[in-house]
């Protein structure tokens, strides 16, 4: 392979630093004749991949095993892909420069539907064959992961693999039977054959769909004996003794997240009906303070950051949360170490533990009590009260904050008026409560952003089989609540419907939708995730083209015995629960938090035994 000179094209870039790949703690190895080369895709540019945790686990990860080379591989800019096209230059990795087509391995991580076409079009510019049933033995097998692929059937047809669940593990399953294969006489197909038989490897092209008449899928069925008809998602015991890298890249340019992430459990026992992560990721596994502590030491020391992040669905459930955030604060405080922690819940707020955080560095306080009632809070499961978010922002003016972030959620399930002006008078109940806060104790400039994000309906949450508002109707009731929350120190911001719309269509779509996303890729979509480059009319377009309607998959409720096109997918929670928490929503009745009740959703058969 030669290394790609691109000495003249990046003096004509806006932000060169993205393309050059010697950044601290990255990492390059001699390459020998039985390397396996592995391309990690992220499918947005270097500052979005770059904040990425996955991408940070997976590439440390794959590169202790001495004959892989993983590298890293963003989406170019506008600008840069220009420049590559212009000079007939393919999609390369970071840390060899070199073009990717010629690789072992191709692996994307999907975190957000709206960027499907980036991947097509990154297979495009590396010049490898969209469509799996077009490549052949020689190109590099295309595997995606992540979030997404808990419905994968959009862009099934463009996968060779995909992993379902958690990868530390199956990814060095994979390799280790490619290097067997390699070293004993390789054949693409026999190598996909084999790889569908490891638990969390799904080979699309081993399946076969067939749909009625009206659109809807008849049955899904494995072409061949001895793989799986339904695949289930693989999960990482023990997060103790789970590889985490202690060591992380530092860029040359600020990124959307610059900073240590220490992941402190995964899963989420709250249940929120609408919430697909708080669903696919369970069971609750912690780290253990003890760990975390040196994870820390080694993380800091490597990277020389100055912050650390706190990850996890929920951040204020983790045990050990008071005690972690001591240890980190008497450990690094002198250094000036600030922790940032996202995922607050108002329920279980402890301004104490914030304040302690605030004297190394001043943040704002977010919340999200994503929906204006208590009604509507009960049919989503979220188990706050008005008297949580009053109580939480009560202590936070009367601590001197007065910069206040409001999330909500538009257009759940039974959703109506009074329900979204109860937004409005959470919104002004918050206003008030700083001006009765007396004025020795609140600070000055008071600021409330409310935001609402449309609902999207996503696969293993009980509102899966619920449909999203109309485009007309989310319009409507975002200009209701523009009107209504015109007051000083108030400021409102939504999402824009088209994209949420979009976004539901591949969130719930099959696999006919293959070529809607070839043909937009053809049109030039892609980065629809930013606004500035999102263009509705192309998609609207692309639909017509394909004979296919969008609505179909979005404004249409489903019926609990339609065959959904993830149903193939077992993520431990059961069809039965789902259903039961669907119809639970429709009275408004609320299920207890896992840690306190067990709710029963099937998560501790079969997946990690006895209770989770």
């Amino acid at each position: 392979m030669n290394k790609i000179e691109l000495q003249d094209l990046l003096y004509k870039v806006e932000k060169p630093a993205r393309y050059l790949g010697n950044e601290l703690n990255s990492i390059h190895k001699i390459i020998e004749n039985n390397t396996i080369r592995y391309a990690f895709c992220f499918p947005d540019i270097y500052e979005v991949g770059m904040s990425h945790l996955g991408m940070k686990i997976l590439y440390h990860l794959m590169n202790t095993i001495e004959d892989v080379y993983c590298e890293r591989v963003f989406a170019p800019s506008i600008d840069m892909e220009e420049e590559m096209i212009k000079h007939k230059i393919p999609l390369f990795a970071l840390e060899s420069r070199e073009a990717i087509k010629d690789f072992d391995f191709i692996g994307f991580t999907l975190q957000y539907e709206l960027s499907y076409t980036n991947i097509l079009n990154m297979l495009s510019l590396a010049g490898v064959p969209i469509y799996s049933k077009d490549r052949s033995s020689d190109n590099p097998i295309v595997i995606l992961g992540g979030p997404c692929t808990y419905n994968p059937e959009p862009i099934a047809d463009f996968a060779d693999i995909i992993i379902l669940g958690e990868a530390e593990e199956v990814q060095i399953e994979l390799l280790d039977l490619y290097r067997h294969y390699k070293a004993t006489g390789y054949t693409k197909e026999l190598f996909l054959q084999e790889a569908a038989k490891i638990a969390g490897v799904y080979v699309p092209s081993l399946y076969q769909v067939k749909y009625h008449e009206d659109g809807t899928i008849s049955s899904f069925n494995p072409k061949m004996s001895g793989i799986p008809s339904k695949i289930k998602k693989r999960i990482v015991e023990d997060l103790d003794h789970a590889y985490y890298p202690e060591t992380m890249i530092v860029p040359y340019l600020d990124v959307v997240h610059d900073r240590v992430v220490l992941e402190v459990f995964r899963g989420c026992t709250r249940g929120c009906r609408f919430c697909q992560a708080g669903m696919i990721y369970r069971p609750i596994r912690e780290r253990s303070l003890e760990k975390l502590a040196e994870l820390a030491e080694k993380l800091l020391t490597s990277t020389g950051y100055e912050e650390i992040s706190l990850a996890s669905l929920s951040t204020s459930d983790y045990s050990e949360l008071h005690n972690l955030v001591r240890h980190l604060i008497d450990e690094y405080s002198k250094n000036r170490v600030g922790i940032s922690l996202p995922s607050l819940r108002l329920d279980n707020f402890s301004l104490e533990l914030i304040e302690e955080i605030q004297k190394v560095r001043k943040t704002g306080l977010t919340f999200a009590p994503e929906a204006g009632s208590q009604r509507l809070r009960d049919v989503i499961n979220k188990g706050l009260t008005e008297k949580d978010l009053m109580q939480a922002t009560q202590k936070a003016f009367a601590s001197g904050w007065s910069s206040v972030k409001l999330y909500f959620m538009m257009g759940l399930p039974t959703e109506t008026e009074e329900d979204l002006l109860g937004i409005k008078e959470l919104a002004f109940k918050v206003v008030d409560l700083f001006y009765d806060t007396p004025k020795e104790q609140r600070g000055k400039g008071l600021n409330v952003t409310i935001s609402t994000a449309t609902f999207v309906p996503k696969a293993f949450t009980p509102f899966q089989w619920e449909p999203q508002l109309t485009l007309e109707e989310i319009h409507t009731r975002q200009q209701l609540l523009k009107q209504q929350l015109k007051r000083k120190n108030v400021i409102y911001n939504y999402h824009d419907a088209k994209t949420s719309f979009l976004e539901a269509v591949f969130a719930r779509g099959d696999r006919k939708l293959s070529k809607v996303l070839e043909l937009a890729m053809n049109e030039g979509c892609k980065f629809d995730g930013w606004m500035e480059h999102f263009n509705y009319s192309k998609w609207e377009s692309v639909f017509k083209k394909a004979g296919i309607s969008p609505e179909f998959y979005v404004n249409r409720k489903r019926e609990y015995d339609e065959i959904l096109p993830w149903d193939h997918i077992d993520v431990g929670v059961t069809k039965q629960f789902l259903i039961r928490e669907n119809e639970k929503a429709k009275q408004g009745e609320l299920t207890q938090d896992c840690r306190t009740n067990c709710s029963g959703c099937g998560i501790n058969e079969g997946f990690i035994g006895g209770i989770c």
